[in-house]
């Protein structure tokens, strides 16, 4: 299907579908609490005929399924197409007339938008007369930390234990604040980072802030231990890799003047590659340890595994590239030059078959700041709808 008759598909839905987006924008839900978001999911994709399996990974998450048509093999793997529902627990400050309604709770990340667009892709491939390939359209639960994605595969999402047809490759995309309205981007190979946290209890003996030679001080330990996490990153990595060490919590003490018994920091640690990964928690742990037990303490260090790096299919990415320069144009493609250290559970589908994650402009032209990802003055831009849209369907309809 050209691009024109996509866009003729497409242009009467646009207001509809804006709408909707501000609809779920003015009723934000935190991961795995969006009952709201998956009834106007799922009322709009049995308006339109769609299969619908709902209540997944949680009660939340909503898979639509739609067959290739009858011209083409039954037996071909499925396209899934994702968008993520959650919102974050931040404040809104647009002034919007569509703002958040609920205190506390905004969507600081634009999965109103991720939502939007797939709701007008089900939309237009309900109507277009031929898909090669069956089509499974995943709305997905508590990305902002919860990990959907990991449960939605485990209940077997991919190999079509939900809709009967596998998945054979899989595409997601989110908005991009930094990237300019109309244009898509991507890279081959790690596009954002895996996202593990640390937690650290140093464990001293207390003492009278007087008297801090009967002390273990775990304070004076555990900022040196902050301090030493740091050489991790400049001396264990190569310095044409990539890797975080951030420790963004720190806790401890009761009073000014008493040396407290234990101190505990916790943080973000992130890298592009599964063998940095693998050698972050090995130094961070040692460097930790070690210097706590030079100040005569004893350290506890504990490891929530996080997202692993999301991995763009290289080959995948050259099919995405050709598709996406078709439908836009050169200049409105861009191949993005590098990695963000951000994350994604988008990766955990990745894991099981060649995958492509990109990026949405959102940016208006000649407009010097557009407020950014988890900032309270964030808002999905709707212009960017019908290029979402426009894409994720050619990615479901090429042959």
């Amino acid at each position: 299907m050209t691009a024109i008759h996509l866009r003729e598909l497409i242009g009467p839905e646009l207001g509809g579908l804006r709408a909707i987006r501000r609809d779920l924008h003015a009723h934000p839900e935190l991961g795995y609490q969006e009952q709201r978001t998956a009834a106007v999911v799922r009322r709009e994709l049995e308006g339109l005929g769609i299969r619908v399996v709902a209540g997944l990974a949680g009660g939340t998450g909503v898979v639509g399924h739609l067959p290739a048509t009858a011209a083409f093999a039954s037996d071909r793997p499925a396209v899934g197409l994702r968008a993520d529902m959650d919102a974050l627990p931040i404040s809104e400050q647009t002034g919007l007339p569509y703002a958040s309604t609920q205190a506390g709770i905004m969507h600081a990340c634009g999965h109103d938008g991720h939502t939007a667009v797939l709701l007008g892709v089900a939309r237009v491939l309900s109507k277009v007369p031929r898909r090669p390939h069956a089509v499974t359209l995943v709305f997905q639960p508590a990305e902002e930390g919860g990990g959907g994605a990991e449960r939605l595969c485990k209940e077997g999402l991919m190999e079509g234990r939900l809709t009967g047809t596998p998945i054979g490759r899989m595409f997601g995309l989110h908005g991009w604040p930094e990237l300019g309205l109309g244009t898509v981007g991507t890279r081959p190979g790690p596009l954002l980072a895996s996202t593990d946290e640390l937690r650290v209890t140093i464990l001293g003996v207390q003492s009278h802030g007087a008297y801090p030679q009967y002390a273990r001080d775990a304070v004076l330990a555990a900022s040196h231990c902050i301090v030493a996490v740091q050489s991790v990153v400049s001396r264990n990595v190569g310095p044409l890799e990539s890797a975080v060490v951030t420790i963004g919590m720190i806790q401890g003490g009761t009073a000014t003047n008493v040396i407290p018994e234990a101190v505990s920091f916790s943080g973000t640690v992130r890298a592009l590659t599964p063998a940095v990964r693998r050698m972050l928690r090995q130094r961070v742990t040692e460097v930790i340890e070690h210097t706590a037990l030079a100040f005569g303490c004893r350290a506890q260090v504990d490891w929530n595994d996080g997202y692993p790096v999301t991995n763009n299919d290289p080959a995948l990415v050259g099919e995405f590239m050709r598709l996406a320069r078709e439908a836009f144009g050169e200049k409105r493609v861009v191949e993005m030059a590098q990695p963000t250290m951000g994350g994604e559970d988008f990766s955990y589908y990745g894991q099981k078959v060649p995958a492509v994650f990109f990026c949405l402009g959102l940016k208006p032209e000649g407009q010097v700041r557009y407020a950014t990802l988890h900032q309270p003055d964030f808002d999905f831009n709707d212009d960017a709808l019908p290029i979402g849209v426009e894409m994720f369907c050619k990615l479901a309809l090429a042959e």
